[in-house]
């Protein structure tokens, strides 16, 4: 099954493509979104090629990757989400992020639930896992809200990092949350 958009009350969500390579660059060299994301490293746009690159590899060999967050019939793209691999070892997490000039308006929770719901529905995950950095209030705030618990705190990658988790048993569906799959062509 191929999946090919989410959609939540405000937002559509659908996987990455080369295409956004320039979009994604500019969300993720902004000083809101960089200083936890690529903790304040202003990357070179190759390195966002290479992680859709990464992200479509993904989709196609396991059914997960990033997603470009935007709003209902528009196509600039407001944010990310999604699920990555993390930490030495790997571990695959949720990630969410939303443009600054759309902070406060719960977009990163509502995108992060769909995609929890996706996870738990769709890719069979019994348990997942988000982190960040301890300074990070914003993202816990999203964790909490989208019904995520404490976990653990430890040093990773030396950074003061706060992990939360969710189970499928205690996640609540949103039966609003619409998730398409049609056949569509392989990823460019």
């Amino acid at each position: 099954m191929n999946i090919s958009e989410i959609k939540t009350q405000r937002l559509a969500l659908r996987p990455f493509t080369l295409a956004d390579v320039d979009e994604i660059h500019q969300l993720w060299i902004e000083p809101g979104v960089r200083k936890y994301l690529w903790d304040d490293e202003i990357i070179p746009k190759v390195r966002a090629q290479e992680v859709i690159a990464k992200s479509i590899e993904l989709f196609n060999d396991k059914g997960f990757g990033l997603w470009a967050v935007t709003f209902h019939e528009q196509s600039t793209i407001i944010g990310f989400c999604g699920y990555w691999y993390f930490h030495e070892p790997p571990e695959l997490e949720i990630l969410y992020g939303i443009s600054p000039e759309y902070w406060g308006n719960n977009l990163a929770t509502e995108a992060a639930r769909a995609m929890l719901q996706f996870g738990f529905q769709y890719l069979g995950f019994d348990k997942i896992i988000a982190s960040a950095d301890a300074p990070n209030a914003a993202s816990f705030r999203v964790m909490e809200k989208t019904g995520m618990n404490f976990l653990k705190r430890e040093n990773k990658n030396g950074l003061d990092t706060i992990f939360y988790s969710i189970s499928k048993n205690d996640f609540q569906f949103d039966k609003s949350v619409q998730v398409i799959a049609n056949e569509v062509d392989e990823q460019k």
